[in-house]
């Protein structure tokens, strides 16, 4: 089972869900190998993908592959998942599915920032810092990731695609 493979095999399937593939990865497991897709998209809201897009990708995956000799003859267990927040943000598509959350930023020339993403397009994006905006290109940032907040800002609560409050969460 190669990578390359089951990406180009992959792709098409979860374009018709609006998704896209961020990574695949197999890892052996006994006697059974371990599938995991890494998927993301805008969603109904812009922010990501529903649950509900997830699942029905995921069914779609698991019958072209069941059908197909792509993952050869072995038992395999399959795993679709979203980026998630743990992961750094390393395209334009990223910062703009998080517009609104806070993220941490290390800089290139090994200075740090900690703000909330305002607006991103193709060449930087727009941090509100201290209560200023703040324009970087992404050619300045060497790392960033989602900072997790259980109280978010009231705004926010709003842009939930999944029907919960925040106090609900």
């Amino acid at each position: 089972m190669k990578d390359s493979q089951l990406s180009s095999s992959l792709t098409p399937i979860l374009e018709q869900f609006g998704l896209e593939l961020e990574d695949v990865t197999v890892t052996p497991a006994g006697k059974r190998r371990l599938l995991r897709v890494t998927v993301d998209g805008d969603g109904p809201q812009g922010r990501g993908p529903s649950l509900d897009d997830i699942a029905e990708a995921t069914k779609a995956i698991s019958v072209a592959l069941d059908t197909s000799d792509v993952v050869g003859a072995s038992p395999y267990t399959l795993e679709v998942s979203t980026r998630g927040i743990s992961r750094p943000l390393t395209a334009p598509r990223h910062w703009r599915r998080n517009r609104g959350r806070l993220v941490a930023v290390h800089l290139v020339d090994g200075s740090s920032v900690t703000g909330r993403v305002e607006a991103a397009d193709d060449e930087g994006v727009d941090l509100a810092v201290d209560d200023a905006s703040r324009r970087m290109s992404y050619a300045e940032i060497g790392k960033a990731v989602v900072q997790v907040e259980f109280n978010r800002p009231k705004d926010d609560a709003g842009d939930r695609d999944d029907g919960a409050s925040e106090e609900e969460v």
